[in-house]
Formats: C-alpha cells, sequence, structure tokens
C-alpha cells in the first residue's frame, strides 16, 4: 500500500509541476551550425529589409566616354540624377511594405526555429520512451518465458495438449523480436536527435510543460501572428502598387564635362555643363488595373487565409485536448490496474509462503506489475509529447 500511495503522489507532482522552458532552454538543445543558421537568416532579414525601404530611391549614373578621333582625341564625363521626390504616397507606402516584409520573415524564422526545437524534444522524449518501452518488453519477455516452462511441465505431467506448449514458444518468440525491433528504433532515434543536437541526449533533462489556455494559445499562436503579418504585407503592397501608376514628381541633375585635346594630346580646355531640373510623370499602361486588381486579390486572399488559420488552429488545440485526456483516462484505468495486480501479488506472496503457490506465479505477477507501472511513465511522456506541440505554436 505505501508503494501505491508513493506512485500516486509522484504521478500527480508531475503532471501539477508548472514549469514552461525559457527561449534559452530551448535553442540549447539545437546544435551551434543550426543556431547559427537561424541567426544569419535574422540578419538576411534586416538586410533585404534595409534594401527595400531604400528601393525608392534612384542610383546615381556616372558615365566616362573616350572617343580616338582622327585629328583629336576627346572625354567626356556625366553625372546624372533622376531621383523621385514624391510618388504619391508611393515612398511612404514602400517604407511601410518593408517594415510589414520584415516582420513576417521574422516571424517565419521563428516559428521554423520552435518547430526545429519541437522535432529535437519530441525526439529525446521518444527516446525516453523507447527506453521504458525496452524494459517492459523485458518484462513481457521473461513472463513469456515463464510461461514456456510452466506449459512444458504441464504437458510433460499430461495436463495439457502441446498445441499450448506450441503457442507459449510462439508467443516467446514474438516477444524477443520485439524487444529487438525496439532496441533498432532506439538507435534510429538516437541517430536522429544527433542530426539536431548540440550533445549527447543523456546530457539532457525532459522539461515539464503545463497546458496553456485556449484564449493564450490563440492569443500568442505564431502561425496566426505569421497570417496577419502577411496581412498587413499583402495591404502595403496593395497601396505601393496604386502608387506605382499616380504622378511622380522627381528632382533631376544633369552634369557634363568634356574633355578637349590637342594633337599633342596635352590638355588645353576644360568645358563643363550642369542641368538642374524638376520632371513631373505619370506612367499610362493598359495593365495598370489587372496589376491593382491582382494586388488586390492577393489581399483579400490573406484575409480569408487568417480565417481558415484560426479554423485550423482551433481545431488542433481540440484534437490535442481531446488526445490528452484520452491519455489521461489510460492512465487512470492503468494505475487501477496496478493497483490491483499489487494486491494480489501481496496475497499471492502469502500463499507462496504457505506452499499454495509456486515462485514462478510470484514471479509472473510482479512482472505483470512492473509493466503497468512503465505503462504508468510511458503515458506521462505521451501527455507531454501532445503538450511539447502546443507549446511549439506559441510565442
Amino acid at each position: 500500500m505505501p508503494l501505491k500511495k508513493s506512485l500516486r503522489k509522484g504521478l500527480l507532482f508531475s503532471s501539477l509541476l508548472p514549469i514552461i522552458l525559457s527561449a534559452n532552454a530551448d535553442e540549447n538543445i539545437l546544435s551551434q551550425d543550426r543556431l547559427k543558421q537561424f541567426e544569419l537568416s535574422k540578419k538576411k532579414v534586416i538586410e533585404d529589409s534595409s534594401k527595400l525601404k531604400k528601393d525608392w530611391i534612384n542610383p546615381i549614373t556616372l558615365s566616362y566616354t573616350k572617343i580616338d578621333g582622327e585629328y583629336t582625341d576627346s572625354e567626356k564625363s556625366v553625372i546624372r540624377v533622376d531621383q523621385p521626390i514624391f510618388k504619391s504616397g508611393g515612398i511612404y507606402k514602400a517604407i511601410k511594405y518593408a517594415n510589414a516584409n520584415e516582420k513576417y520573415s521574422n516571424l517565419d524564422i521563428d516559428l521554423q526555429r520552435k518547430n526545429l526545437i519541437k522535432d529535437a524534444y519530441e525526439t529525446l522524449y521518444n527516446i525516453n520512451k523507447i527506453e521504458f518501452e525496452i524494459k517492459k518488453a523485458n518484462y513481457v519477455v521473461k513472463n513469456a518465458q515463464i510461461d514456456v516452462i510452466r506449459k512444458k511441465e504441464q504437458v510433460l505431467n499430461g495436463f495439457l495438449d502441446t498445441s499450448f506448449l506450441d503457442n507459449a514458444i510462439l508467443d516467446a518468440n514474438t516477444a524477443k523480436k520485439n524487444l529487438i525491433d525496439l532496441k533498432y528504433q532506439k538507435n534510429e532515434l538516437i541517430n536522429s536527435f544527433n542530426n539536431l543536437a548540440s550533445k549527447d541526449y543523456k546530457l539532457f533533462s525532459l522539461p515539464t510543460f503545463e497546458l496553456v489556455s485556449k484564449k493564450e494559445f490563440l492569443n500568442k499562436n505564431l502561425e496566426l501572428s505569421k497570417a496577419k503579418a502577411d496581412i498587413q504585407t499583402k495591404y502595403e503592397y496593395k497601396g505601393m502598387t496604386l502608387a506605382k501608376y499616380l504622378p511622380t514628381v522627381s528632382a533631376t541633375f544633369d552634369y557634363t564635362k568634356n574633355h578637349k585635346f590637342t594633337p599633342t594630346n596635352a590638355n588645353t580646355n576644360d568645358d563643363s555643363v550642369h542641368n538642374v531640373g524638376i520632371s513631373i510623370s505619370m506612367p499610362l499602361d493598359v495593365r495598370t488595373f489587372n496589376d491593382i486588381e491582382s494586388t488586390q486579390i492577393d489581399y483579400l486572399k490573406a484575409k480569408l487565409s487568417l480565417k481558415n488559420k484560426i479554423l485550423e488552429e482551433q481545431n488542433f488545440f481540440k484534437t490535442k485536448l481531446e488526445k490528452i485526456k484520452t491519455i489521461e483516462e489510460k492512465i487512470e484505468i492503468t494505475k487501477d490496474d496496478y493497483e490491483l495486480y499489487n494486491s494480489l501479488l501481496d496475497t499471492i506472496v502469502e500463499e507462496k509462503n504457505a506452499g499454495l503457490k509456486t515462485k514462478s506465479d510470484v514471479d509472473t505477477l510482479l512482472n505483470s506489475s512492473m509493466v503497468k507501472k512503465i505503462e504508468l511513465k510511458v503515458y506521462e511522456l505521451e501527455k507531454q509529447i501532445e503538450l511539447l506541440k502546443l507549446y511549439a505554436k506559441i510565442e
């Protein structure tokens, strides 16, 4: 009885332990090369955003011409500037678009990073889970071997037909093969973990997650934040496209320097000209309406995508709750089984001491009891894996 109380207390404490991983703890599981990739991606986003913010600034054109004539040689240098200073709101929209696109790209990187962290931790959980499965399989093999010995004795004493022994041997072999498969699966998981992780899996402790509310899950959902950022990006791009077909005011500047040369190739005279002006332009393009309408459609699609994404995330949360509920129900059933095996074990031990039961009877029940104890630990890990999948979705 003390063992059962201790087990229940331990499981209750585990399920209530309110530990949330910090950002640093999350990233420590990934290898330095993986982290460096995300760091470089973030830097690239910054550079791309800066470039987008400057796209409205036209380059200064520099040209140089040299002509080798029959009688004289000449050289000419030209500096030309044609810079928009007013684009009917296009400059403002270009900067807003760059900011929105930067936010969208950063959210996309954050999602990739969290998914990779989730994959690493899920693999770590599964390694620990399969280690328990291997322990459980060992107890199942022991029980199968005891059953073979018991059936063999019963067949030799004429109490059973040989078909019962055949079935017991087949069950034992199946249990042994299952154990071999589990060991292979463990090595496969370790190799997968090593592809992502910075250290050996044994050096990491398993985190414990708590269930978040539906409201918090949706409010901090990275997928939804990304979809909202996409709407903003499409909206700003729509404004940029419209401004492209409206009047643009530009400042112009031309500077030309002519170099005249004597036949002896000595510089005798410089001639330079410069022009400063203002120009107004407005493109008349037959594709204007199609281009504007296309960006409007993209914007409307992004808004619909958000609605669909909200529905998907709500159902994802609901599915995970149902899964967790199912696991908890299995935990309760397994707890009852474990308590039953323990109570029977006390009785069998007493009967064995009285000469009414054999040692194999005690060993079989003890092994079955250990199987149930291990199953409880496996279910707890499965529950944490489902909570991990929720965690990977939120900021």
